[in-house]
């Protein structure tokens, strides 16, 4: 047995057609998958079998003498021919050239008593028919045939169909509606023979041949191949043996059939799923729309607006760690600013996120999903449009918890007491102290002069006064100074946790809504790019 060769271009379109199906389920109609499959099927089995071999089946409906047909071609009474109604219930099988053909009539199920073979066929001089296998196919339009779909299965078998059609039934609609109009494209692999010739007149014959022509090229057959035949008198039946055995020595008709099938399906896919700007739509989620995304995600979980309230807390918590502690003190007489500012409020919303209370906004969440798939989606065939969207929603209702319980990982710690604030406030104090014991020296310099005991007597000598007054300038003004500072370097410190805060969450958000938003999506968008690649390669 001869495995046949496909030619280039065939294996890539089957392996396209395997993606299309591969990816159609929930996409494509079944029955149109399941054809699709059964294509699959046969030509994987078809071009596993001998290639030497071309499978050539006589089709036609009750009384076209399609038997009587088989038998002149094969010059054999293989075929029983009735009278009254003629019909052949079973296939018969007349091989050219028995050697390999075995496993490829088992494939095609033709019973053992139903073959023939034609070892003797070079001695009469049809060695150009050597490899063909002749089938006589059940009617297809017989009352057994109603219940039997043998015809109907060789005929989508055969790698070259030749329909018998008789001068009365010619244009038989069921015919036409079942059969030939299934036949675009497959122009090289069919062949009509016009039989019963015998019972027309020159004129009346030229005339149905005409008819018929028009009425196959109406139908989709762009070029038909008639060949009017009598079995009776032998007319045109070589003519039709020069025809098969064109096919048969060219061993293309299984490839030309698979082909023929393929650029049919093609077109019904094509139909479904229009190829035009698919392969324009994006594979993957690009990077404008993942920063998109979680720009849109932070705001639902409200990233800013703790940023900042981390931030207004921070500088504010300073207050009773760095700054000069005299202002300080006399601002306790004025209203409390904290309360005016509601910071307590936000302190404590703050803290509510450690405690888990606080969580991502479930509509906002939702609607800056939405807004990813549709600008993915535009201009998609509506059932990807729909995958895409139900990809990108499909852990949507897990996405909110998801955000507060990561984002509770990186809540700021309010109680925390940065090193360099301790340190100032202890120099700070210092200064406090060093100011209030300049007074008391100029006090008691002042009110007490000469009445100090001797150990103390520095303190009254009014000659020092004016340098402990300078000492106490300078302790003011570097006091002052020292809050100026350490409130800059409050501040923007502040400004750098909330730059970190909000940089970590917004990393965190990016991760979470990486994993549970684009990753779907993605995979859908490469589905949906590897769908119409095979698309586009079925149709080359």
């Amino acid at each position: 047995m001869t495995t046949m060769t496909t030619r280039p271009g065939l294996a890539p379109r089957l392996t396209a057609l395997t993606k299309v199906v591969e990816l159609g389920p929930g996409r494509l109609d079944k029955k149109l998958l399941d054809e699709a499959g059964v294509l699959l099927q046969r030509a994987g089995d078809r071009l596993k079998l001998s290639s030497e071999h071309t499978v050539v089946a006589l089709a036609g409906g009750t009384g076209s003498g399609k038997s009587s047909l088989f038998n002149a071609i094969s010059g054999l009474e293989l075929s029983p021919t009735g009278v009254r109604r003629p019909t052949t219930a079973r296939t018969h099988a007349c091989v050219w050239g028995l050697e390999g053909a075995g496993p490829l009539l088992d494939w095609l199920q033709i019973q053992w008593r139903h073959r023939f073979s034609r070892a003797s066929a070079l001695d009469k001089g049809d060695s150009q028919l050597h490899g063909l296998i002749l089938l006589d196919l059940p009617d297809h339009d017989s009352i057994r045939a109603l219940t039997d779909t043998e015809a109907d299965r060789l005929i989508g078998l055969a790698d070259l169909v030749v329909w018998v059609l008789d001068p009365q039934k010619y244009a038989d609609a069921s015919t036409h509606r079942r059969y030939v109009t299934d036949l675009a494209g497959h122009d090289a692999v069919t062949v009509f023979a016009l039989n019963q010739a015998d019972r027309l007149t020159t004129e009346e014959l030229a005339e149905l041949v005409i008819d018929l022509n028009d009425l196959l090229r109406r139908e989709g057959v762009d070029h038909p191949s008639v060949v009017p035949t009598s079995a009776v008198t032998g007319r045109g039946i070589e003519s039709l043996k020069s025809v098969i055995a064109t096919a048969v020595s060219r061993r293309r008709a299984a490839i030309q059939k698979l082909e023929a099938d393929l650029h049919r399906l093609e077109q019904r896919l094509g139909e479904v799923m229009p190829l035009g700007e698919a392969l324009s739509a994006p594979s993957s989620v690009d990077e404008a729309r993942r920063m998109g995304l979680t720009d849109a995600l932070c705001d639902a979980v409200g990233v800013p607006a703790v940023g900042e309230a981390m931030e207004n807390v921070y500088a504010e918590r300073s207050n009773q760690w760095v700054g000069w502690p005299y202002p300080r003190w006399f601002a306790k007489l004025r209203p409390d600013p904290l309360k005016a500012l509601r910071l307590e409020d936000v302190s404590a919303e703050i803290r509510g996120i450690t405690t888990g209370s606080v969580s991502a906004q479930s509509a906002e969440v939702a609607n800056a999903v939405q807004a990813l798939a549709d600008g993915l989606s535009v201009g998609m065939h509506p059932v990807w449009r729909a995958s895409v969207h139900q990809a990108a929603r499909s852990r949507s209702g897990q996405l909110p918890q998801a955000l507060t319980e990561d984002l509770t990982e990186v809540a700021p710690q309010l109680d925390r007491v940065p090193g360099w604030w301790r340190t100032l406030k202890v120099w700070q104090y210092t200064l406090v102290a060093a100011f209030a014991a300049g007074v008391i020296w100029l006090l008691a310099g002042l009110l007490m002069p000469g009445q100090l005991p001797p150990q103390l007597e520095l303190l009254g000598d009014g000659a020092a006064l004016p340098w402990v007054g300078l000492m106490m300038a300078a302790v003011l003004g570097l006091g002052a100074l020292s809050g100026i500072a350490s409130r800059n370097f409050v501040e923007l410190n502040a400004s750098r946790e909330r730059e970190r805060l909000e940089r970590e969450m917004r990393r965190r958000v990016a991760a979470v809504s990486a994993t549970m938003v684009v990753e779907p999506v993605e995979r859908e968008l490469g589905r949906h790019h590897a769908f119409f690649t095979a698309l586009r390669d079925l149709s080359v």
